[in-house]
């Protein structure tokens, strides 16, 4: 399993009326973690022929992250299958190793053409494992 990882850290947009990371913006940064996933390693012709739609999305709030903390946030897809996977993504504070946010979203690869659910083909599951 290919686990993407990116760092970074929470500035003052991020901030909500509590002082800790707005929840909204952890909703935002699983999905941009999804997309920096996909981009990094579908190919030209992938990304023409093929897009993902979210069809269901869990998210787990465990402890709050604060201005300037650095966070982890790690994502992977276990298993690809048929027209869907679930993808898992984990934040995490860096300093303290501390669990912040875990995600679980289900995807639908979708025909761009069409614009209808496809099946998963092996070049696309070989991207995440």
């Amino acid at each position: 399993m290919h686990v993407f990882e990116k760092t970074i850290t929470v500035t003052e947009d991020d901030i909500d009326d509590l002082n800790h990371v707005n929840n909204v913006r952890y909703v935002q940064w699983v999905q941009d973690i999804a997309k920096d996933h996909w981009l990094a390693y579908a190919t030209k012709d992938i990304l023409e022929t093929y897009s993902w739609f979210l069809v269901n999305h869990y998210i787990e709030y465990k402890s709050p992250a604060l201005l300037g903390d650095q966070l982890l946030l790690k994502t992977y897809v276990p298993k690809v299958a048929g027209v869907s996977t679930i993808r898992h993504v984990e934040i995490t504070n860096v300093k303290t190793q501390q669990l912040i946010v875990s995600s679980k979203a289900k995807w639908c690869l979708m025909d761009s053409k069409t614009q209808r659910p496809t099946r998963i083909p092996p070049e696309i599951g070989e991207l995440f494992n």
